[in-house]
């Protein structure tokens, strides 16, 4: 990945800072929060947490009235650490005529906030097409660390098969390429996207959507997706790959 995407990342709290203990107590709906990280110079607002995990969990929630009505809603997301602590919550926005007029390729606009409540990431993913007979018009999507800041684009690229991706920073520079499988959906199994260097040479993490069973994968359309990345990884970069995911 060169010598931009692996930056040193403060480990622990400095100078034995404790955040308040509520903030990994059981709320109200028995959801657990990953303590609240201190504030890291030259580090977005927010992104702090992702400065401490190597690997995120994500779980789209269960919409009932979707499955009764076969009307799509707006998605929801867990976001959570390897200790099923949550770190983020992200919540889809767009229309009702969107959803269900585009589908899957629709545009939205992606939310996620985190245990105060704050907007941390906003995604954006513009109106485009994802086959390969259209090689003008694949998707695209921008990451923006606070909302209103780009801090990086996930493009797909043209293959005549395989869905092939690559994450840049702000200025549009080429990061990391992202490689996924020939066949993306199987059955009792799950789906691995590689994350690798500039040129393809070294694994730098992964994306893996996770088999959810044969009733949810029949039945619904909710998913389970988990990220790694090293934990010096640049925060920004981290960011960026978690746009990623969603863009898959």
């Amino acid at each position: 990945a060169g010598n931009y995407g692996f930056q040193a990342q403060p480990m622990a709290f400095p100078g034995g800072i404790v955040p308040p203990p509520v903030q990994s107590q059981p709320t109200m709906d028995g959801t657990i929060w990953m303590p609240i990280p201190p504030s890291i110079p030259n580090c977005p607002p927010g992104l702090e947490y992702l400065t401490q995990i190597d690997q995120i969990l994500i779980h789209q929630q269960l919409e009932v009235l979707e499955i009764v009505t076969g009307f799509e809603e707006n998605n929801k997301y867990e976001l959570k650490n390897a200790l099923g602590q949550r770190i983020y919550f992200a919540a889809e926005d767009t229309d009702c005529m969107t959803r269900n007029c585009c589908g899957p390729a629709r545009p939205f606009t992606m939310k996620i906030t985190d245990n105060l409540g704050r907007e941390v990431i906003r995604l954006h993913r513009p109106l485009r097409c994802d086959a390969c007979c259209c090689p003008c018009c694949l998707q695209e999507l921008e990451v923006q660390a606070p909302p209103g800041t780009t801090v990086g684009y996930v493009v797909q690229n043209w293959h005549i098969c395989l869905p092939k991706f690559t994450i840049q920073d702000e200025k549009r520079k080429d990061i990391l390429k992202i490689n996924g499988p020939c066949v993306v959906c199987r059955c009792c199994e799950d789906v691995h996207f590689e994350v690798m260097s500039l040129d393809e040479t070294c694994p730098v993490g992964r994306i893996s959507k996770q088999w959810t069973g044969i009733v949810r994968e029949m039945f619904t359309d909710t998913d389970n997706f988990g990220i790694s990345f090293p934990m010096d990884l640049d925060v920004k970069m981290k960011a960026v790959m978690l746009g990623a995911c969603f863009l898959i």
